[in-house]
């Protein structure tokens, strides 16, 4: 499979067709399929269904893994050290209140954007082909023939 990058690395092209990696990002965040904006991607809260309802692209070569709850722990870690220090610096507030209320803030931000983020990296899989999104999907290019399949087809 041949990656060429076009314009930059807001497009790339995998086989003879190109994935725009900013709409992928933008449909996976939204929690939609990353190739037509259409059919849902999840099942439930972070499971990714089959297919896609809509075009049929097959999802099962998603790895997302681990780089979404490291992502979502990244920004939330950041949001909540920010939101903390400020707080202490700026108001009185009890430790238990504290404690409870960046408990709730943490939770609810990470339901909320662990999934969007999962979207993403699926997103981003499909857009650069990578673990099974490049072949196989209708959008990759055929490998060329070998020495002797243009032998059969020369006779």
């Amino acid at each position: 499979m041949k990656e060429r990058h076009i314009g930059g690395p807001a497009e790339t092209a995998v086989g003879s067709q190109s994935r725009s990696l900013i709409d992928a990002l933008k449909r996976g965040a939204m929690k939609r399929c990353p190739r037509c904006g259409q059919g849902h991607l999840f099942h439930g809260l972070l499971k990714v269904r089959g297919a896609c309802g809509s075009c049929g692209l097959d999802y099962s070569g998603h790895r997302a893994d681990d780089l979404p709850p490291y992502l979502t722990i990244l920004v939330v870690g950041h949001v909540l050290t920010a939101g903390v220090l400020f707080m202490e610096e700026n108001y009185a507030m009890s430790t238990m209140f504290s404690i409870a209320f960046w408990s709730v803030v943490a939770t609810c931000l990470s339901l909320l954007l662990l999934p969007r983020i999962k979207g993403a990296v699926i997103g981003l899989q499909w857009a650069y082909g990578m673990h099974g999104f490049g072949e196989g999907d209708g959008w990759a290019e055929q490998p060329a023939p070998g020495p002797a399949e243009e032998e059969t087809a020369a006779r």
